[in-house]
């Protein structure tokens, strides 16, 4: 079963073919970071209009290179929540727009579903039930991935998403955007230890996080040396900062790990891409003899292929929509 899948949920115009929700025909991507990088984070109406000039381009180029037509494609996959709403309405428009001129089932999915289920593009052994740790720009959480379209969220934060937190702190260190991989490569230079860094605790949900104290904290840091005219140790204090998203994001996971009984462990998303919290997450199942599945770096930020994925298993559930399916800038992954 081949889907055609879209996702545009950013500032990533991608459109895949994915065959039988493990295997990538085509995954074709228009990147806009160096438009944004001029204003140093996603300017929604810009993405939104590059998102427009893109899709039809990019899907003949995605057609193309999966070697289909329109008679190969059994189902159109889109990405319909979370993300930027009017980026998210041009990928689900023109889906609905293909799905409808074509006769193809159209499959709604949830980005944040398509993120894990990235991992069984690159894994074919992995099924559920697992754990998974999904940190990205505008999410982060812990899913009991019971089945593949049966996911809970056991823990969650309650502000800004941990992605996020490395784009505002690498534009206050002065790291081009996006922040995740210049503010990796800086924190690798140093062993840190310099700056302390507040920990967050929410009573009564002891697997939900918080990243803005933490993320006011660094930018107070790096304004008090500017102001103060005193040096900033800016690899240390990425290392630092690093270490304390990290040490927000693994215990938990542990501990949900534990709650579950499970034996198995995904990661997913952009973040999931950084060297510290994938070495501590592989460190932590290690030690309690878990199953740690991290994707490759090519499968870490947003793309068409991992929508084709999920949406193929959205399909088997028969999980369709109509072509009333409205976008949603928040929703939760287990609705």
């Amino acid at each position: 079963m081949k889907i055609l899948a879209f996702e545009s949920s950013c500032d990533e115009t991608a459109v895949a073919v994915v065959e039988d929700g493990r295997r990538i025909l085509s995954d074709a991507i228009a990147s806009q970071a160096d438009m944004h990088a001029l204003y140093g984070g996603v300017v929604p109406e810009i993405a939104s209009r590059k998102h427009v000039e893109a899709i039809a381009a990019l899907t003949e180029r995605a057609l193309k290179d999966a070697g289909c037509g329109k008679d190969d494609i059994d189902a159109v996959a889109v990405t319909y929540a979370p993300g930027l709403i009017g980026a998210v309405l041009v990928g689900l428009s023109f889906a609905k727009s293909v799905a409808f001129a074509w006769g193809k089932p159209l499959v709604p999915v949830h980005h944040i579903r398509g993120h894990i289920a990235a991992n069984y593009l690159a894994f074919p052994a992995l099924e559920p039930p697992f754990l998974a740790l999904a940190i990205s720009g505008g999410n982060t959480l812990i899913a009991d991935v019971r089945d593949y379209t049966d996911l809970r969220i056991l823990g969650a934060t309650r502000d800004d998403a941990a992605g996020e937190c490395f784009d505002k702190v690498a534009r206050v260190l002065g790291l081009p955007y996006p922040g995740g991989k210049p503010l990796d490569d800086l924190a690798q230079q140093s062993h840190g230890g310099v700056y302390t860094l507040p920990h967050a605790h929410v009573d009564s949900a002891e697997l939900d996080m918080s990243f803005s104290g933490l993320k006011t904290a660094v930018v107070n840091l790096a304004h008090h040396a500017e102001q103060t005219d005193h040096p900033l140790d800016r690899a240390a204090l990425a290392w630092d900062f690093t270490n304390a998203v990290s040490r927000e994001l693994v215990p938990r996971a542990m501990k949900a790990l534990a709650l579950t009984g499970y034996k198995t462990m995904c990661a997913a998303g952009g973040v999931a891409a950084n060297s510290m919290i994938r070495a501590d997450l592989k460190a932590a199942c290690e030690k309690v003899g878990c199953k740690l599945y991290l994707p490759p770096l090519s499968l870490c930020g947003d793309n068409g292929a991992m929508i084709g994925a999920q949406g193929y298993y959205e399909f088997r559930a028969g999980h369709t929509a109509d072509m009333d399916l409205n976008a949603y800038a928040t929703r939760d992954i287990d609705t």
